[in-house]
This record gives C-alpha cells, sequence and structure tokens, in this order.
C-alpha cells in the first residue's frame, strides 16, 4: 500500500514479492524510497491495527512477528535515506514512564487496548526507541490555533483591530481590579494568550486542557474541538454577543454541549447540571430571577457553569476545586462588578446541594452535601417555632434601651405594656407587619392601634407614653429565611452523632450554623424599621383632632432601641430635654392654665403632657421639672416663662415659697407645687416687696414719687443700673440645625432685635474634625459655598 501510493504499478513493483509471500520487503524499501524522495510516511493508529495480529498465525498479511520486522525495516530505511521521513502517533500511556499524569496514562491503557494492544506497543517501542524523536504536539498554545483554524475563518484586518481592542480591554481591566484575578492576567503576556485564542478566552483552553483533558477517553484536541463546535453553534444560534467565550458562556443547558462534557462523567452528573448548574429550574437560575441584581447578568448561572468547568473533572483530585479568583477569571466581563459574583456565589452555596466550598475553593460533587438535610429541615419549622426563635434574636437587639424607661417585644396583649407616666417602645411580632403601601391597613396600624387605646381591660390613660417599631413586610421574608435557616443548622450541629457526621460535614455545620446567626443580627435592624408614633392636633376652642400616626423608617447604628430614640430625638418626637421658654410657649399656645387661675399644679401639668398626644412627648417627669427649672431660673422669666410656688394657699389667697428669676431652685413634683403665671407672680412679689429691697428679678422698678427718701435727706439720688447687654453662646446639634436656628431666632433674636436703638450680632462658629480626612471635591464645595456666603474667616487644615 505505501508503495502503490509512492510510485503507484511502478512503485508496487519494487516491494511486489514481498506482499505475495506476506513477508518483510527488506532492502526494496530503500529502494523505493531513494526513487520516489521526499518521502513523508504518516502512520496513525498503529497500535490499534497491530493487536489484531496478536495471537494468530493464519492471516493473509503475516503473522504479528514478521509484521514487527517489517516495522524495523521501515524504519530502518527511513534513516538510511535522505529525504524520508516516518511519523508514527503513539497512545499517551507510550509516555507514562516520563511523568504522565494517572489520568492520562488511564486514557492510554484504555487506548491501547488489552494484552494485544500491550504487547504491540511493547514491539513499537523497542523497534523505533533506538531511533525516535518523540515530540508530543497540541500544547494549550498550539491548541488554540488549531481549534481557531477548525472552527473560524481568518481574520480580515478589521477583525484582526477588533480582536486586540478587545484583548486591551480585558487585561486592562484585569490590571485595575487585579486583587480579584490571578497573578498575571493583567500584563502583557496573557494580552498575547488572549490574541492567540481568540474569540475564545484562555481560560477556558485552560480548563479544558489542564483538567478536562485527564479524564480517560477525552481527546485533547478532537475532543476539544467537538465541545467547542457544539458551544459555538449554539452562541451563534441564540444571537450571543459577548466579546469572548469564556467559561461562564458554555451553555451546558444545551443537550449536545452537556453530551460532549458528561460523556467522560459519571451518569450522576446529569442531573446535578439540571438541578444545581443550568437546568431549567436549577437553582441558579432561581437565584437570577428572584434577585434582580443577579438577574441582570445572570450572575448565578455563569458562576455555576464556571465552577462546574473548572472542577468535576478534578472532583477525585486531591486540589479538588477552583478558587474565587479563578472563578471570576472565566466569569466577569470588563465593567461589571466582582462583588456581584461573589454573592452569587454565596447565595447558592445557601441553596444548591451539590455545591461544596472548602478553604476559598469552590466545586460540585456527586455526593450530596448536607446542605439538602438543612434545607429540609428548614422547610419543617411551623410559623409559631420560627417567630418564637426571631423574637428571641429580636430581643438580644433590645438589650439596650436608649432614651426609653422600658422596651416591650412583642406582647401578647396590651396588658403587658404598663401604663406608666414615662416612654415606652413597643416592638411589634412578626405577624403585626407594615410596609410602604400598607397605609392604614396594616396589620401594625391595627395593632398599635389597640395598645394605645387600651392596657388590660381599662383604657389607657398615659398615651403619650407609648410608640411603636414594626418590621417591614418585604424584608420579613428574608428574615424569616434567616432564622430558618440558623435553626436547621443548629439542630443538624446537636445531632452530629445521630447522622454521623464527617469532619468536613461538621466543620461545614459549623460555618453555616456561624454565617446563618450573623445574617440575622444583619437582618433584624433592616427589617424593623418602621417608627408608628401617635399625633394628635389641637382644634378650635382647644378641642383635641382625631389620632393621627408619624410614620418614618428608622436606619443608623446602634441596637433597635437606640436607633429608635436617636431618630426621635432627632425629630423631636422624644424630648430628653425641654428648655423653660418652649414650655412657657406650650402652657399659652393649648392653653394648659385653667380657666381662671394664676397657675398649674407640677402634677396636673405632669400629668397633661404623659396622656396627651398634643403635647410634645417628653422623656419622663424629670426633664419637666428641668424644664420649669431653666424657666424660673431664666432671668427675663416675666416675658419668657414664669415663676414657681411650692403651694397655693386659697386661704390667704398668697403663694407659699412663691421664686423667679432664681436658680438653682429646688423643684418637686407632689400635688401642692404649682407654676405661676408670669404676670401673677409679679404682682404678688411687688406687693411683698419690702421697702429698700433690690426689685424683683426680671421686673421694672416701681418708684413712689412722693416718697423718695434720697431727696428728703438731701442725697443725690442712686443712679438707675441700666442693662444694657445680651451675650450668650449655645453648641448646636448639625443634624437639627434646621430645628433649632429658628427656635433661637423666634425666642432670642426676635425680642432683642425689636428694641429701641439695639445692634444685635448673630456670629455661627462652625468647627469641623474629620478623622479619615476630608475628600477634595468636598474641599473645592465648601470652600466655593463660604465665599459665596461671604464668610469672614474660614479655611481647611492638614498634616
Amino acid at each position: 500500500e505505501l508503495a502503490w501510493q509512492l510510485g503507484g504499478a511502478e512503485g508496487y513493483a519494487l516491494v511486489a514479492d514481498a506482499d505475495r509471500t506476506a513477508t518483510s520487503p527488506g532492502t526494496a524499501l530503500n529502494d523505493l524510497f531513494a526513487t520516489y524522495s521526499p518521502c513523508l510516511v504518516l502512520i496513525d493508529e498503529w497500535v490499534a491495527y497491530a493487536r489484531q495480529l496478536y495471537g494468530k498465525d493464519d492471516l493473509p498479511a503475516g503473522t504479528f512477528d514478521t509484521h514487527f520486522t517489517f516495522a524495523q525495516t521501515l524504519t530502518e530505511a527511513a534513516k538510511a535515506v535522505p529525504g524520508t521521513l516516518v511519523v508514527i502517533s503513539i497512545p499517551a500511556s507510550e509516555s507514562a514512564r516520563s511523568g504522565k499524569s494517572a489520568g492520562e496514562s488511564a486514557f492510554g491503557d484504555i487506548e491501547v487496548g488489552g494484552e494485544g494492544g500491550k504487547a504491540a506497543l511493547e514491539r513499537l517501542r523497542n523497534v523505533i526507541g533506538r531511533m525516535e524523536s518523540p515530540w508530543r504536539p497540541a500544547s494549550s498554545e498550539e491548541s488554540f490555533e488549531i481549534v481557531r483554524r477548525r472552527l473560524f475563518e481568518p481574520l480580515s484586518a478589521e477583525a484582526s483591530r477588533q480582536r486586540d481592542a478587545v484583548a486591551k480591554v480585558f487585561v486592562d481591566f484585569y490590571k485595575r481590579e487585579k486583587s480579584e484575578f490571578p497573578q498575571g492576567c493583567g500584563e502583557g503576556d496573557y494580552e498575547r494568550r488572549v490574541k492567540a485564542a481568540y474569540p475564545i478566552h484562555p481560560e477556558l483552553f485552560d480548563r479544558l486542557y489542564n483538567d478536562w483533558s485527564t479524564l480517560p477517553r477525552f481527546q485533547r484536541t478532537r475532543g476539544v474541538l467537538r465541545l467547542m463546535a457544539g458551544v459555538i453553534h449554539e452562541l451563534w444560534e441564540s444571537g450571543d454577543q459577548g466579546p469572548l467565550i469564556l467559561p461562564c458562556n458554555v451553555p451546558l443547558h444545551a443537550q449536545l454541549v452537556a453530551f460532549e462534557l458528561t460523556r467522560y462523567l459519571e451518569e450522576a452528573w446529569k442531573p446535578i447540571i439540571d438541578s444545581d448548574v443550568d437546568g431549567p429550574s436549577s437553582w441558579p437560575r432561581r437565584l437570577d430571577q428572584d434577585n434582580p441584581n443577579l438577574g441582570k447578568l445572570a450572575a448565578c448561572r455563569r458562576a455555576a457553569r464556571t465552577v462546574f468547568l473548572g472542577s468535576a473533572a478534578t472532583v477525585k483530585s486531591p486540589n479538588k476545586g477552583i478558587d474565587m479568583r479563578g472563578i471570576k477569571l472565566g466569569t466577569v466581563l470588563p465593567g461589571e462588578s466582582p462583588a456581584v459574583f461573589s454573592d452569587a456565589l454565596r447565595r447558592m452555596g445557601e441553596h444548591s446541594t451539590h455545591l461544596y466550598v472548602e478553604a476559598g475553593r469552590y466545586w460540585f460533587d456527586t455526593q450530596t452535601s448536607i446542605i439538602q438535610t438543612a434545607n429540609d429541615r428548614a422547610a419543617q419549622f411551623g410559623p409559631d417555632d420560627v417567630y418564637a426563635e426571631l423574637l428571641k434574636h429580636v430581643r438580644e437587639q433590645c438589650k439596650k434601651r436608649g432614651e426609653f424607661a422600658g422596651v416591650h417585644v412583642a406582647p401578647s396583649s396590651s396588658s403587658e405594656v404598663p401604663d406608666e407616666d414615662s416612654v415606652r417602645l413597643v416592638v411589634l411580632g412578626p405577624e403585626q407587619q407594615h410596609g410602604a403601601k400598607a397605609g392604614d391597613e396594616s396589620h401594625a396600624r391595627a395593632a398599635a392601634t389597640e395598645l394605645l387605646e387600651s392596657r388590660g381591660t381599662g383604657p389607657r390613660r398615659n398615651r403619650n407614653m407609648v410608640v411603636f417599631l414594626a418590621p417591614d413586610e418585604t424584608r420579613l421574608a428574608e428574615l424569616e429565611s434567616a432564622v430558618r435557616q440558623f435553626m436547621a443548622w443548629d439542630s443538624i450541629g446537636r445531632d452530629k452523632e445521630s447522622l454521623d457526621l464527617t469532619a468536613f460535614f461538621m466543620k461545614q455545620t459549623q460555618e453555616k450554623s456561624q454565617h446563618a446567626l450573623d445574617t440575622i443580627r444583619q437582618r433584624v435592624p433592616e427589617t424593623y424599621i418602621w417608627l408608628l408614633a401617635p399625633e394628635q392636633k389641637v382644634g378650635g376652642g382647644g378641642s383635641s383632632g382625631a389620632v393621627t400616626w408619624s410614620v418614618s423608617k428608622v436606619g443608623g447604628a446602634g441596637e433597635l432601641a437606640e436607633r429608635v430614640s436617636a431618630r426621635m430625638v432627632r425629630e423631636e418626637l422624644l424630648i430628653p430635654k425641654y428648655s423653660g421658654v418652649l414650655l412657657r410657649r406650650e402652657l399659652d399656645r393649648i392653653p394648659l392654665w385653667p380657666d381662671c387661675a394664676g397657675h398649674v399644679g407640677t402634677r396636673q401639668l405632669w400629668e397633661y403632657f404623659a396622656q396627651y398626644l398634643y403635647l410634645p412627648r417628653l422623656r419622663d417627669s424629670q426633664v419637666l421639672l428641668e424644664a420649669v427649672r431653666d424657666g424660673v431660673g431664666t432671668f427675663a422669666w416675666q416675658a419668657d416663662t414664669f415663676a414657681y410656688a411650692a403651694a397655693w394657699s386659697e386661704a390667704v389667697g398668697r403663694y407659699e415659697g412663691l421664686v423667679a428669676g432664681h436658680r438653682d431652685t429646688s423643684i418637686v413634683l407632689d400635688s401642692n407645687s404649682v407654676v405661676v403665671k408670669a404676670e401673677v407672680a409679679a404682682a404678688q412679689l411687688e406687693h411683698e416687696k419690702p421697702a429698700g429691697l433690690p426689685e424683683i428679678p426680671g421686673t421694672p422698678p416701681v418708684l413712689d414719687a412722693g416718697d423718695d427718701e434720697s431727696k428728703r435727706d438731701g442725697e443725690a439720688p442712686t443712679p438707675e443700673k441700666v442693662t444694657r447687654r445680651f451675650f450668650g453662646s449655645v453648641e448646636l446639634d448639625p443634624a437639627r440645625l434646621n430645628k433649632q436656628v429658628p427656635d433661637i431666632a423666634e425666642l432670642v433674636v426676635q425680642h432683642l432685635v425689636k428694641l429701641p436703638g439695639a445692634h444685635v450680632k448673630v456670629t455661627l462658629e462652625i468647627e469641623a474634625d474629620v478623622a479619615e480626612g476630608v475628600p477634595n471635591k468636598i474641599v473645592i464645595d465648601v470652600t466655593q459655598n463660604a465665599k459665596d456666603l461671604k464668610f469672614d474667616d474660614f479655611g481647611f487644615e492638614g498634616e
């Protein structure tokens, strides 16, 4: 056959005798090659042919021994005749002695084929071993070119420019995000690899040639060609516009592509692909559908494909799996956020029954993970059990009370919330939800209204002392899911002996349990965000209107009660410190003075504040007492505040222990002490003032023109002391400037500017110390704004 191909009938005539006798041609081959050189002889699958001769002596082409005598003659003739080359392919096990992997050796043994194949391979190796020049073709780089030439047309000049642009964008992206990708991906060598493999990403070739080629029966060149032909066909038919074909683009849901991969794996992998990787109802697809941030990038499906291609072939090896950087290299496109795919893997790890994670490496395995057990147990818990566990974690975040006298979590009835005169926070149960669109119809509003109106079987008296915190109806499901997961993993940990958990599964159980606990701690404040505070307006004639609700979202740092109290203090829904001036304003606005009376009892006044929703919500009675003390100690008490008396003696028609304009006055809350109207107190103080004593603080001097002792004695009158100057400073809360500045302007500045000849100067000093440093943009913006606002002196300082 060789002679005929080289020289036709004339060439065959040189070896015809050997053909008729089924013997080796001997030196006739030398003559054949010399006559028709240069000659190239290619022999493929020689072992597969020769093993059919093993143990048979009645074949027309000669025996097994005769065949390898011919092989020796052939190789010697090729060596002897210039311009002649014989190329022979040898199964992979031929190189097993020189460092082949176990997988490649197993593949070679399969290809060799039994005892006859091994004998044929051994004889062939002995024949050619003395003069062979071994060469292992199809390295990964050469394979790039083989696949490209076989599956794609040559690139035009324009296509080459596009290829170069794509390679540069990818490598620049890897360079900018170098902490997210394997080392070296942002270098020039990797850019050259991208160009060589284009339009296939080098990472896909690396996974196929470094991982999948170790599997028995996987042919490094033919197997990759068949697989990539199927992949390219599916992507072309679906109109895929991706710049490169990455591992995440391999459509494992396509039957042709899945077959080309699973044909080398165990049968168990097929349902795993359908359920955990890329099936129509797989977990990655469902997670993408349920989470818009993931779904717009198909992040879970892409990450799952990459993990499968990077782990399925090596699941039996000691170093199984693929690390996060490798996953991102095979998944993330320039311009996308790598963090999205980290989140996708985290969510997949919570649901997938065949995805494993250990030491930062991810892999799919045919063995069902304990996650399935956890998911089954999580689904079995009843709502009551879940709510009870959820409330345990809510109570854990209510230990610090902030400004509240008490925090009551999920009271089963109104009798569990005390009717006392100090502000309390009621944290509603998970079934009492609220939402942005719920309005008056929410379960939280209904529950809060019931608790506000009653305490046990009777009405609630101190209604202004309760506020409510409710869970968000859209976030509650996420919190419940985390609670179920925690309960499931916690129960698995308790049942570790009966479940006979391995060390790996025990470690996984501990990690999952802690992760679920951390998730609960994060989601409790994310879920309990709705603050419901009752309010009421005062109508005409002092009548009160219907109860309304101030509904707002609560955020910030700290535990639940701390967050709520901080928000309420900022919004002045809860007041831990009150001034005498503001108290006077409320006394006059409602009014709180009893009809035809010049005073109101301190106990009665506090009862008003505790009961009526149209009054400010003071934290407790001490806040009121401090406000009274502040008002009594104000110099301008007659104009702006009031006086205080230990008691009102109706028998004699006077106030006992009347005090005004004096600081550090002892104020008590009892049935006798009273807050006295300024004009009433001034009249009594003036009436009771002994001759020659100083004037009542804050009141104009009262002189009798006919009784001027200094004039009677001929002495010069004592000049009257005239108050000419006011000064004051106050530290403002930057978060409350919009509320504090108008109060200062109304209650202080306005009184002064109305005085004839008054020159009032108000200066605002701002001092900011930013430990982390001020961004350049803020420096520029604040500097320009300060100039526009005519600041006299300003600037930034730094080290």
